[in-house]
């Protein structure tokens, strides 16, 4: 807005011109509303301009005129050869900062008269059109093929978000449901409520499940440490349930969150309608 303003001032200062040829620049200013700086800049470039020429009125070109500075072939050499063999003593491979900074010590450019980048975003394009830095590709996930109805299942534990904190403990995971929901129809297979779920309370749970509705051909999960094999650091044993899992009976893989089925559950385990409100009804 406050440009075109601009322009409509400049167009009424050339008329001016045109129609009142005897008008000195202040009377133009005053006439304008402007000030004398401004009626004594485009005065200048309306009179160099040829004769209703509207191009002059949008201001010269903000590009630059004159081509970037290019890197010495040299200097660049250097830079990729640090990169690639970090001098110093330097136990890392030394980022754009780092290798500004070691340009200046380097003792093959002592004696060049070519000028050294200033900027790390300069040694930053060097290294990337030379490969040195490469993004990573963006994954494309695939989607899954819905199992056949009762044939997969996907477990889960979420925190029952209707229980409130207790005032006299813990403030989360206050309730924890462990869901179990079919792939294949999305149908809660079973919905198991502990006060806080364990190695132990878990292997339990699905042990409940298993003898209750059988074994299904494939059971997946996320990376909860109490139901996958990534066990803790400090953990001395392996994990039950995922041993259990593994067992000849009972076919277990591993599956991450990102998938679309894993996605589907986490919806799913929101929308399950027998979340309890408190403690009391929750181990009712």
């Amino acid at each position: 807005m406050q440009n075109e303003q601009w322009i409509a001032d400049r167009a009424l200062l050339q008329r001016s011109l045109h129609d009142h040829p005897e008008w000195t620049q202040p009377q133009l200013a005053a006439a304008l509303g402007r000030s004398l700086g401004f009626v004594k800049k485009w005065v200048k470039r309306l009179r160099q301009a040829p004769p209703r020429d509207m191009s002059v009125l949008f201001g010269l070109p903000r590009g630059r005129k004159t081509p970037y500075p290019q890197t010495d072939a040299q200097v660049e050499e250097r830079i990729l050869a640090i990169g690639d063999e970090p001098p110093e003593n330097l136990k890392r491979v030394p980022g754009p900062k780092a290798i500004l900074s070691s340009l200046p010590r380097d003792p093959a450019l002592q004696a060049r008269t070519a000028p050294l980048p200033r900027s790390t975003r300069t040694i930053w394009k060097i290294l990337k059109r030379n490969d040195r830095i490469v993004h990573p590709t963006r994954r494309v996930h695939q989607p899954m093929e819905r199992p056949a109805p009762m044939s997969c299942w996907q477990i889960d534990c979420k925190d029952a978000s209707t229980v409130p904190a207790d005032p006299k403990g813990s403030q989360q995971h206050v309730v924890e449901i462990l869901n179990v929901v079919d792939m294949g129809t999305s149908i809660v297979v079973a919905a198991h409520v502990h006060a806080h779920f364990q190695a132990q309370t878990a292997l339990e749970a699905m042990a409940e499940v298993l003898t209750e509705h059988g074994r299904p051909e494939a059971i997946t999960f996320d990376r909860d440490p109490r139901l996958s094999s990534v066990a803790p650091v400090d953990a001395i044993f392996p994990q039950p349930s995922s041993a259990f899992l593994r067992a000849p009976v009972v076919l277990g893989h591993r599956a991450q969150r990102v998938s679309p089925a894993a996605t589907r559950f986490e919806r799913v385990c929101r929308k399950v309608p027998s979340h309890p409100q408190t403690r009391m009804e929750a181990f009712a």
